[in-house]
């Protein structure tokens, strides 16, 4: 999908605040509200925007635990690799999971309401998860920033 200047804007706009109406969205770009729905549903079409969604401010959720488990496993395969992650990809408490080169092979982030459901969850997907060789836990003290915005052009210098 070619994407123009308005696109990009148009984009960048989308991830910082979706819940916009079409009208303001029109005017930080420069569209009318049908131009901006059209563009919409191009990328929705495209699978450029995959979904809509609400993001719920961490700080203000009670008993929140985030946590970043950093993952090795005991044996390389695809069919291995792809049970584990079908695993996680499963579990509502996960989310994001990264596929890392270097001395871990996943990063997988938790989310849990309190230390009690972070215990079960982890005995679950990973303590008793096979082919799981060890992991290490990082608690998130503060969550200084979080986003999942990705840019769509290259940095201009």
């Amino acid at each position: 999908m070619k994407l123009d200047e308005i696109d990009h804007l148009l984009l960048d706009e989308l991830q910082t605040d979706a819940g916009r109406t079409l009208r303001e969205l029109g005017e930080v770009v420069g569209l009318s509200p049908s131009a901006v729905q059209r563009r919409m549903e191009r990328y929705r079409q495209s699978g450029l925007l995959a979904r809509t969604a609400a993001v719920l401010d961490p700080k203000v959720s009670h008993d929140l635990v985030v946590a970043v488990c950093l993952v090795s496993v005991e044996r390389e395969s695809v069919r291995l690799h792809e049970a584990f992650q079908r695993r996680l990809l499963a579990a509502p408490e996960v989310q994001q999971v990264y596929s890392v080169y270097g001395e871990w092979d996943y990063v997988v982030v938790l989310t849990t309401s309190g230390m009690a459901h972070h215990n079960e969850v982890a005995a679950r997907l990973l303590t008793g998860a096979p082919n799981v060789r060890r992991y290490s836990t990082l608690f998130v003290l503060d969550p200084i920033r979080t986003g999942s915005a990705i840019p769509t052009r290259a940095l201009r210098l």
